[in-house]
C-alpha cells in the first residue's frame, strides 16, 4: 500500500516496481521464444531492456541517500535501445527486400 512521506509526496513500495519490471521480462522472453515475425523479437527485446532500466530506476531511487548512478545507466541504455532499434529495423527492411518476408524462419538466404 502507498505511504506518504514527510514532504506530502506518495511513496510507491520497492516490491510494486520489481513486480512491473519481473511482468515485463517474462513478457518479453515470452515473445522471444514464441514469436518468429522479427519486428515482434525487435520489441521483446525492447521490453526487456525497459525492464532492466525500471530496476535501475527503483533501485537508485530506494538507495539511502539516493544515488544518481542508477539514472546514468539508463540514460545510456535507452541510448543504445534506441540505436539497437535503429539497426534492428534497417535489417529487418533488407531482409524483407532481398526474401519478401519477415519472418526468421524463412531468412534463409542470409546463411554464409
Amino acid at each position: 500500500m502507498p505511504k506518504w512521506n514527510g514532504r506530502r509526496h506518495l511513496v510507491e513500495p520497492l516490491s510494486s516496481y520489481i513486480i512491473l519490471s519481473s511482468a515485463l521480462l517474462g513478457i518479453g522472453i515470452y515473445g522471444l521464444i514464441s514469436k518468429r515475425n522479427a519486428i515482434r523479437l525487435l520489441f521483446s527485446v525492447e521490453l526487456i531492456v525497459n525492464a532492466a532500466n525500471i530496476n535501475f530506476v527503483a533501485f537508485a531511487r530506494y538507495a539511502n541517500p539516493p544515488i544518481l548512478s542508477g539514472w546514468n545507466i539508463v540514460f545510456f541504455s535507452i541510448a543504445a535501445a534506441a540505436m539497437e532499434a535503429t539497426v534492428g529495423l534497417a535489417l529487418i527492411l533488407v531482409a524483407f527486400r532481398l526474401n519478401g518476408t519477415i519472418d526468421v524462419r524463412k531468412l534463409n538466404r542470409l546463411r554464409g
